[in-house]
């Protein structure tokens, strides 16, 4: 009799819930398919199609977290962004409407350079230099972006693993690439460690890739750029949206591109910054470099 009391109670329950129906927001996407073969050569592909850019810019800055219990949005600027590879990169941020440079910082993959006009400072120290500051916005570095621009090759000896993946309603092709942590030779191959190099989602709705997460040693996250709004631009596709998120730096860089140029050749030039006039001097991490005045920038930044 219990038993049967408890089913009628828990039958007129369910007789008076309550059914949401929640209307679609569009017709279901349909997944593309591809190989794992044919998701690295579509990788590389890219890697070896890019090899300059100039770039005109919209950037906002997000830093701190909410682990660190502070999270500052700066206004968004305006900027150029000029890369070559290897490792040459340029990066300038000027205010809205009077166009006057809030930042700029070149990189050649061994050392960087920072100008800070509004502080008068001229910041210098090698591109490996990982301090992180208190204050997360002093740790954008230029060559943060060289990665984010410039994909990585898969190196041929390295393992890659290929899986489908889902987040919220979107799916995912993911290529996880390993290498080898410590002796390389056949006879200690059972002692060698493996440890994760890299992952590239790639977008199943259009096989694009929409994210690289890259990792330090001990599988830190390093970082994790996310792509999005493919465009064509001449006879390549690049993505006008990137955003870079550094957790160790505890920064955010969201770079939407407005105008951009491929693959021309840029003079060495224009990756010189010396330092102006009067300014002060900072050298972190590493011995004074002898700076001068110039007033080089990338063309159309004035």
């Amino acid at each position: 009799m219990l038993s049967l009391a408890l089913a009628a109670a828990l039958s007129a329950g369910c007789a008076i819930s309550r059914k949401t129906v929640v209307k679609p927001s569009g017709p279901p996407v349909a997944l593309q398919t591809a190989t794992k073969q044919q998701l690295i050569a579509a990788y590389d592909h890219q890697v070896q199609s890019i090899t300059s850019m100039n770039a005109a810019v919209t950037m906002v800055l997000t830093a701190g977290s909410a682990y660190t219990g502070v999270i500052e949005q700066y206004h968004e600027v305006n900027g150029f962004i000029l890369a070559q590879k290897p490792a040459d990169v340029r990066v300038i941020g000027q205010a809205p409407v009077v166009g006057t440079d809030i930042f700029d910082m070149v990189s050649n993959g061994k050392t960087f350079r920072i100008f800070i006009p509004s502080k008068n400072k001229f910041i210098v120290g090698p591109a490996a230099l990982e301090r992180p500051s208190s204050k997360a916005i002093e740790n954008l570095r230029p060559q943060h972006l060289t990665g984010a621009l410039f994909w990585t090759p898969i190196p041929a000896e390295d393992p890659v693993l290929f899986e489908q993946a889902t987040q919220g309603a979107a799916a995912y092709y993911v290529l996880t690439v390993i290498h080898r942590v410590g002796p390389a030779d056949a006879a200690n191959a059972a002692e060698a460690n493996w440890e994760i190099s890299r992952k590239i989602w790639v977008d199943r709705s259009n096989l694009e890739v929409a994210r690289i997460q890259t990792y330090d040693s001990g599988g830190q996250l390093a970082s994790d750029v996310r792509y999005s709004e493919w465009d064509r631009f001449g006879a390549e596709n690049y993505p006008r949206q990137i955003s870079v998120n550094r957790p160790a730096s505890d920064y955010n860089l969201d770079i939407h591109i407005v105008r951009l140029t491929l693959n021309l050749a840029i003079s060495a030039d224009r990756f010189v910054l010396k330092q102006p006039a009067g300014t002060d001097l900072v050298t972190v991490g590493g011995s004074k470099e002898n700076a001068q005045p110039d007033d080089a920038h990338p063309e159309g930044s004035k």
